[in-house]
């Protein structure tokens, strides 16, 4: 078993589309990359913590690679948009990668720079972080798989 973590908005669409994906063992909502503190939603949803959400990715390597997560990441999100996705504004709904390795880093980067080379985004830059991954303070239960809990249909970023 493996770990990714990624932030790309608001953490029920993101753990939904990870939840898709062949080889994903577990997403789980949760923060990471503020004061490394616990917090809680009611904290983060203020900007002070520093905390983005984020869904942590427990993945079989021998089944999805990370590249292949990244793929995931990188379709169903705005990497241009700064602390926004969709309505959701803020630096807790920034666009980033936290990394686990040197390994994870690297095609990260590369990843990142493949998408800028694509032109898919025109002249729009991708300001996707890219950084150490933290500590990772799981979000509140009710937070845990919302979409299917609550009978949602799958949030998707109108870019």
């Amino acid at each position: 078993m493996a770990l990714a973590t990624f932030g790309a908005g608001c953490f029920w669409g993101v753990e939904y589309f990870f939840r898709q994906v062949p080889g994903v063992l577990n997403a789980t909502s949760g923060y990471m990359g503020g004061d490394n503190k616990a917090t809680t939603y009611k904290e983060v949803k203020t900007g002070a913590t520093g905390h983005a959400e984020v869904v942590q990715v427990e993945y079989d390597e021998t089944k999805v690679s990370y590249d292949d997560l990244l793929e995931v990441f990188w379709k169903n999100h705005n990497p241009t948009s700064l602390n926004k996705q969709g309505a959701d504004m803020g630096t807790q709904y920034r666009s980033v990668v936290f990394f686990h390795d040197k390994t994870q880093k690297a095609q990260a980067e590369a990843s990142k720079l493949a998408l800028m080379r694509s032109g898919k985004w025109g002249q729009r830059q991708i300001v996707t972080e890219i950084v150490p991954a933290q500590a990772f303070h799981r979000a509140e239960e009710y937070h845990q798989d919302y979409i299917q809990k609550n009978n949602l249909p799958s949030c998707h970023i109108e870019y």
